[in-house]
């Protein structure tokens, strides 16, 4: 017993102070103070190109509370999605925009469209960090190697 009471007195003093307290955020249920909280004068803005059968780059790593633009342009032929359910379920989504044409407000989303040279721009806070996958839905565009990776560190 007395060799457990100080290692308990330590745990104890050491939560108390904070330094192993970490607050969890919820990406989706604090949508609206994680984005209101984020520096967008300081947006980092990302482009991923999209082609067929490949995103270029396709392994990209973000920072947990910074602002970012992800802009996607598919310089393709044909009709492309970027599915990422996962992914976007561990960020706060400001908005997409098609530009000069409109924009999306919601609380998230697990597939964007991009039109044959078209252009969409995801605006987001990466929240929960971990590896995820990206990849094109459209028939056989995943197995051809349309696939990518979203880390968030």
């Amino acid at each position: 017993m007395n060799r457990i009471f100080p290692w308990a007195l330590a745990s104890l003093m050491v939560v108390s102070s904070g330094t192993v307290i970490a607050e969890t955020l919820d990406p989706i249920a604090q949508r609206e103070k994680i984005v209101a909280d984020a520096n967008w004068k300081e947006t980092e803005t990302v482009t991923i190109t999209i082609e067929e059968h490949s995103y270029t780059p396709n392994k990209i790593v973000f920072k947990a509370g910074k602002a970012y633009k992800l802009v996607l342009k598919n310089e393709g032929e044909k009709k492309h999605y970027f599915t990422a359910p996962e992914f976007y379920l561990a960020i706060s989504t400001r908005k997409i925009e098609a530009p000069n044409q409109g924009e999306i407000k919601a609380p998230h989303v697990i597939a964007l469209e991009v039109m044959p040279k078209g252009t969409l721009e995801l605006y987001f806070v990466p929240v929960t960090k971990g590896n995820y996958t990206t990849y094109c839905t459209i028939e056989d565009h995943r197995k051809q190697g349309m696939e990518g990776v979203l880390q968030i560190e």
